[in-house]
């Protein structure tokens, strides 16, 4: 297991309250590491890259469709990105390389979800990465 998949288990799984999560490679748009089971397609990387391309008010009032569910975007601006879909969500930090994704299910604390993702962008931004 590599470096950044344990950061990912542990410092985001190990909460509870983040149910899945991934890093993105921002240059390459793709996939580097995951947490087990967690996939995203192509497409689902072209929409959370271009949630940060965009106004971040345009992508507040778009909203995002995420792994086949319509989300609302209850924040946007130029590292960060929540959404919602009744009681699930994804939260998503922009560091200087990737796109750290993490996803909340009912029964989880959102707030939790978004301060441990906020926390290990922060450490990957102070990183360089």
């Amino acid at each position: 297991m590599s470096h950044l998949q344990n950061l990912l288990l542990d410092t985001l799984l190990g909460t509870k309250h983040v149910d899945s999560a991934a890093l993105i490679k921002l240059q390459e748009r793709s996939l580097c590491v995951a947490s087990p089971g967690f996939s995203i397609m192509p497409h689902d990387v072209r929409t959370l890259v271009n949630g940060f391309a965009k106004n971040p008010l345009q992508t507040r009032r778009e909203g995002l469709y995420f792994k086949e569910k319509d989300y609302k975007c209850i924040r946007a601006d130029d590292y960060s990105l929540y959404a919602k879909n009744e009681n699930t969500g994804v939260v998503v930090v922009k560091t200087h390389l990737y796109l750290l994704v993490a996803t909340y299910t009912e029964g989880m604390y959102p707030s939790v979800c978004v301060e441990a993702t906020e926390k290990l962008g922060e450490y990957l931004r102070r990183k360089g990465n």
